[in-house]
């Protein structure tokens, strides 16, 4: 796996990265979005600490990741259950 050096600057700072180079589009825009989301939670809420900046967000990102993984056991249990029923009619027709 080849890598590439990358500097990507998140809330002001400057972090050095060693990344695939099939990732490297993927890794700028995640920053650009924290980027944004900082952005979104200063203006909003005229916080100005990085800190807490990056708390709030990295707490806004979590809990939309955990509501993306209820959805989607849902919608794989539900996935299942389809599966099941289909199984099932074709075993009645073997």
């Amino acid at each position: 796996m080849d890598t590439l050096s990358i500097k990507l600057k998140i809330a002001d700072r400057d972090y050095p990265l060693k990344v695939a180079y099939e990732e490297e589009e993927h890794i700028r825009k995640t920053a650009r979005i924290l980027n944004e989301k900082i952005k979104e939670y200063r203006d909003n809420f005229g916080i100005e600490d990085k800190q807490d900046l990056l708390a709030m967000v990295a707490f806004e990102i979590l809990v939309d990741k955990l509501n993306l993984d209820s959805e989607r056991q849902v919608l794989f249990s539900n996935l299942n259950k389809q599966v099941q029923s289909i199984e099932s009619k074709i075993a009645e027709f073997i």
